[in-house]
């Protein structure tokens, strides 16, 4: 069996969830026509038993998500997340009626919904501080790569393949969630969850040495153990933990209410409204994978470099510019090669900030005793969100026009600069322990602990 005690492997490894998130979500794209057209459904039918079923498969995963990271460990959760999204992709591929892929795919959104909390925390669990951010947004790095495999996989199926080539780009999943589940089954256990939750401080002193060989691993050990003693007495909804949690709630909000999930799910109707040649849909939703992927990249190297908030007001201006570009587009009725321009654009701006920033630092903000659930929070309020614009869009895009509905998203995309601005920290280089104690209210008698311990 494969064993790794390497951190970037073991966070490599987890971060494939991540892969598996992106491919899931994005593959129904190329799916969406066919199957409307194949089982002769309405759009309310089609938007809430096809489009968005999988979504509330994903808010479910992500609500509840933090239950077996914290009962069973970080390992199981991301194994069982696999062969969740095996068993989607297969009974999608192979439903005979709308209720089968509907259930299917609701499948495929559990596994989505959990990986979304399971693997960030487990990377921000193994990782140090000076390399958090570039590790953890590796999961984001993998979200995007499998979203641009999806788009290139739907496109060459659709090319070369039958009437049925819709089952075969939804099947196709299977191959890379098998070798997930394989390969995460040689990574080590959270040594935080270790020490924490199962109280097993000899293994977690053991994969602490392995991941960190240069760290005073006892005193590591004893600032994990303290920082949970100290906000264990707490309930999660409770004042204590009132700014991580409207740090995550709002976050998470801005993400979806950029309209990017809007974009991503249904690239090829937007284009078409655009005026672009049916022909040409599918190609043109290929730019949008590749700006995705780049700009993630370039997320990644920057984001322990310059810090989250930098990266967040880059964002945010970028957003709005691109989206009211959008709307610029759809209200003269120009070319339709501009919206192309400009959603691309829209896509790097989202890559290099929400997209490279969010699942780091949700995974930050919490402490030690509640971060499953603060995760499970953060990734919710996120999945909800998009449940919600992903139920609603075909009925929205029918109703209002294009130059409407973007430049809605570019006036949340004001709000989210101003979150960023007046109540967002920076976490960059930062221990978990050292954040915990910033956005916590100050505990004196922690404190006293705290000093004579160390």
């Amino acid at each position: 069996m494969f064993k790794t005690r390497s951190i970037l492997l073991s966070a490599i490894v987890a971060s494939l969830a991540g892969f598996l998130f992106g491919f899931d979500t994005i593959v129904i794209s190329g799916a969406d026509r066919p199957i409307q057209e194949l089982w002769e459904m309405s759009d309310l039918f089609h938007g809430t038993f096809i489009m968005s079923m999988a979504l509330w498969g994903t808010v479910i995963g992500a609500l509840f998500g933090g239950i077996p990271c914290d009962r069973f460990g970080r390992r199981p959760t991301l194994f069982w997340i696999g062969i969740l999204y095996l068993l989607s992709a297969l009974g999608s591929a192979l439903a005979p009626d709308p209720y089968i892929f509907s259930i299917s795919r609701f499948i495929g959104g559990l596994g989505v919904g959990a990986s979304s909390v399971a693997a960030p925390i487990y990377i921000s669990e193994i990782t140090p501080a000076n390399s958090r951010g570039r590790l953890v947004a590796s999961y984001q790095f993998n979200i995007v790569l499998g979203i641009l495999l999806a788009y290139i996989s739907n496109y060459l199926i659709g090319t070369y393949f039958d009437a049925n080539a819709w089952r075969w780009m939804l099947g196709v999943e299977a191959i890379p969630a098998a070798i997930y589940a394989l390969l995460v089954l040689g990574v080590p256990e959270s040594p935080r969850w270790l020490a924490l939750r199962k109280k097993d401080e000899q293994s977690a002193k053991t994969i602490l040495k392995q991941l960190n060989p240069k760290k005073n691993i006892e005193k590591l050990l004893q600032e994990i153990k303290v920082s949970v003693d100290q906000s264990s007495t707490s309930t999660f909804f409770s004042n204590k933990y009132r700014l991580p949690i409207i740090l995550a709630f709002l976050i998470a909000f801005f993400n979806q209410f950029s309209g990017i999930n809007f974009v991503l799910y249904y690239a090829p109707r937007i284009f078409e409204k655009a005026g672009l040649a049916a022909g040409d849909v599918l190609g043109a939703s290929v730019p949008i994978g590749i700006f995705n992927l780049v700009f993630t990249l370039l997320g990644m190297y920057l984001i322990d470099k310059v810090g989250r908030k930098k990266l967040m007001y880059t964002g945010s201006v970028g957003y709005i510019l691109s989206l009211l570009g959008v709307a610029w587009t759809f209200s003269t009725g120009a070319e339709g090669s501009f919206v192309v321009v400009f959603i691309s654009a829209f896509i790097a701006s989202h890559a290099i900030g929400q997209g490279a920033v969010i699942w780091v630092f949700i995974s930050e903000i919490f402490p030690n005793s509640v971060r499953d659930y603060g995760m499970s929070l953060g990734s919710g309020t996120h999945w909800v969100c998009a449940a919600i614009i992903t139920l609603v869009t075909p009925s929205v895009l029918s109703a209002f026009s294009g130059g409407t509905i973007f430049v809605f998203f570019a006036g949340m995309m004001v709000l989210q600069l101003l979150f960023v601005w007046k109540l967002m920290p920076e976490t960059k280089n930062k221990t978990l322990e050292e954040l915990e104690k910033e956005l916590l209210p100050a505990d004196a008698e922690f404190d006293k602990e705290y000093k004579v311990s160390s």
